[in-house]
């Protein structure tokens, strides 16, 4: 019996809570289990007035209108139920930005279409968007969320001209340009934002849904309807006796910089300081070198308090601060960016857009854990850093943000790093430790997200190889996907020393690519690097690199333990460093009681460091017996994770072949 077939009979016998779940189940199956439209309405009709969560039967009967079936009835039914009885709402913000524009003096159109005339009917999806009704072309439109906070305009490309923007139909976007661009008044010069909507009746279409009333305050906007596009850029000293060349430049304050771009911190070693070398120089940019999360949220503190009692602070940061009400950390984040001598700035103001906030937050590592969910079916990836990062009130009051995660080969980083860890050990002798590299490298996930989540939702990947070989296709991309002009500066690595900084002692300068190649073969074995590519196939394959270790063979769990006693390298410094860090830590003549038996020092030394070892070895167990299911990655919530998208190059930039 078809699922259909049984939730029918359920419905007919009345379980509904049962028949609900049958019609669900059928909807969901209709690739296995193909549906006749009939059928298709039968189901999505009794979710919905069986008070179902209204989405599933919403895009069904939007995809059987689509396709020719019961038009009539169905768009009857989505009048009564979706449109209606929202309708009123949006005839009150049509007329009210009507009446805006109508009154603005850079809007050149004296008349709109009734109401009823509009091209478009919005009807409410969720709290959050609309599926718009094309009449014109009688057809439901794609889902569209006004406030979604995506950038994937690149409105800032050219900045020598004032800003030109064809269609913009995104709230967000729109708030996002004015709140960017600085005044004319404030850069002396005609600085404003020209709005081209090619299409008058389109453009009035969406007045129900966009609020430009609260945009107009400043003067920023001029609208440019269809033809009126020849009319860019206007003279206005000519056109309305303003001459923007009399006012004096404004220097950047606080609260006009509302824009981050979040370097993330993938792992250790994997090419962020190339990045920020990159990025330091350039002109629109606030950019501090990698600083350490926990000591930056420690300044921030400090200069509150600080302020707060006028005591030992920067006279410059005391009165900035002042002019703002009840200021913010996020204030004080810029306060000390703007204001210290270690950020790259250009604090004249004569650019056309309020800098963006460039941000490393840095930690010693970043760890992920793993755990099943309680049905055991979906793995749960977590990482302290992260929850630090997503609670934090610095990155919470930023009201745009771009994120982007450089990637290195893993194997690689992960040899980087047991040589990094080697290095430590070898300055601070007896002080620090090496630690399970390869678990902590298994197991970070940080290149995958909740396609939902803020701090996310406008992100991309970028792999460190790219930059390195192709810099300009590299970089030309990225420049475009952050929304700021390619420049002169992003052609060379700059940091507060000067040029090709040396951000690590024995770090490669510049582009010197020879970071990509190293294998890092006395620190880390094959064995360790095989099972690695072969945990994080998806991830190779998603981002474009070949296999080096991994070669197809099949895995099971004798497989994977064998290859998990071959970590000759990262074992023996484990247990050596743990030996060293005891042997400081335990006085001469002193005895060790192990397992209740007493052992000299040497020898309880040596057991201790091999139980450590023993401790990693089960974790090792435990985590690859969990990958081995190949189980669904999900967070805390519950909610799904997806590879970061990854950036895209030009082809015809390309300075060599990419890098695989």
């Amino acid at each position: 019996m078809r699922t259909i077939e049984v939730a029918r009979r359920l419905a007919e016998l009345g379980r509904k809570e049962d028949a609900q779940k049958g019609y669900y189940l059928a909807l969901q199956k209709m690739k296995t289990e193909e549906l006749e439209p009939k059928e298709q309405l039968e189901a999505a009709s009794y979710l919905f007035f069986s008070k179902w969560d209204h989405r599933l039967p919403f895009t069904i009967f939007v995809s059987l209108y689509n396709q020719g079936y019961f038009q009539d009835e169905l768009m009857n039914l989505m009048l009564q139920a979706f449109y209606l009885p929202n309708v009123q709402k949006q005839q009150k913000q049509y007329a009210r930005n009507c009446r805006a524009l109508a009154r603005y003096s850079y809007f050149f159109r004296d008349s709109f279409p009734n109401f009823d005339e509009l091209p478009i009917l919005f009807f409410p999806f969720d709290d959050q968007g609309f599926v718009p009704f094309l009449q014109a072309e009688n057809r439901f439109g794609d889902y569209v969320n006004f406030d979604d906070p995506v950038i994937d305009r690149y409105f800032f490309k050219d900045l020598e001209n004032p800003i030109l923007a064809k269609d913009v139909y995104s709230q967000y976007q729109l708030e996002y340009l004015n709140d960017n661009v600085r005044k004319s008044e404030w850069v002396g010069r005609e600085n404003h934002i020209y709005l081209h909507y090619t299409d008058w009746n389109q453009f009035c279409g969406y007045l129900p849904c966009l609020d430009f009333a609260p945009l107009l305050k400043e003067k920023k906007l001029v609208f440019l309807l269809e033809e009126e596009i020849s009319q860019y850029p206007i003279d206005f000293k000519e056109r309305f006796g303003i001459d923007y060349s009399q006012y004096p430049v404004k220097p950047i304050g606080v609260r006009e910089v509302n824009r981050l771009i979040w370097h993330t911190q993938l792992s250790a070693h994997n090419g962020g300081d190339f990045f920020n070398e990159i990025f330091y120089d350039h002109p629109n940019l606030l950019v501090y070198e990698s600083i350490i999360f926990d000591s930056l949220k420690e300044q921030i503190k400090s200069c509150r308090q600080d302020w707060k009692t006028v005591n030992n602070i920067n006279p410059w940061i005391w009165k900035e601060l002042s002019r703002i009400p009840n200021p913010t950390d996020k204030d004080f984040l810029v306060a000390l960016f703007l204001n210290s001598d270690a950020v790259s700035r250009d604090m004249r103001g004569d650019s056309r857009i309020a800098p963006a906030l460039f941000f490393q937050p840095h930690f010693y590592n970043v760890c992920c854990n793993i755990n099943l969910n309680k049905t055991q079916d979906k793995a749960i990836i977590s990482s302290n850093q992260y929850e630090e990062i997503s609670k934090s009130t610095i990155f919470n009051q930023f009201k745009y943000i771009k994120t982007f995660t450089p990637m290195r080969r893993i194997t690689t980083s992960y040899g980087a790093t047991v040589r990094f860890m080697l290095k430590g050990v070898q300055e601070k002798e007896g002080e620090k430790v090496i630690s399970d590299a390869f678990t902590e490298r298994l197991l970070n996930r940080s290149f995958m997200m909740d396609k939902w989540d803020r701090l996310y939702r406008d992100s991309v990947l970028v792999r460190f190889e790219d930059g390195k070989l192709n810099p300009k296709a590299t970089f030309t991309a990225l420049a475009e996907f952050l929304d700021i002009p390619y420049t002169e500066s992003m052609t060379y690595c700059s940091g507060k020393t000067g040029l090709n900084p040396e951000s690590l002692e024995g770090n490669d300068l510049g582009f010197d690519p020879a970071a990509i190649y190293r294998t890092y073969d006395e620190y880390v074995d094959d064995a360790d690097r095989c099972l690695l590519e072969y945990f994080l196939r998806d991830v190779y394959e998603t981002y474009g690199y070949d296999f080096h270790y991994y070669h197809g063979e099949t895995a099971d769990m004798e497989w994977v333990k064998e290859k998990l006693e071959g970590f000759h390298h990262l074992d023996y410094l484990i247990v050596e460093t743990f030996k060293s860090f005891l042997d400081k830590k335990i006085l001469e003549n002193d005895t060790i009681i192990f397992n209740g038996t007493v052992h000299e020092k040497e020898e309880g030394n040596q057991l201790i460091a091999e139980q450590q070892l023993n401790d990693y070895k089960k974790n090792r167990l435990k985590v690859t017996e969990i990958l081995l299911k190949g189980l669904e990655f999900v967070n805390k919530q519950g909610q799904p994770l997806h590879m970061m998208k990854k950036l895209e190059l030009d082809p015809a930039l390309l300075e060599q072949p990419l890098y695989h």
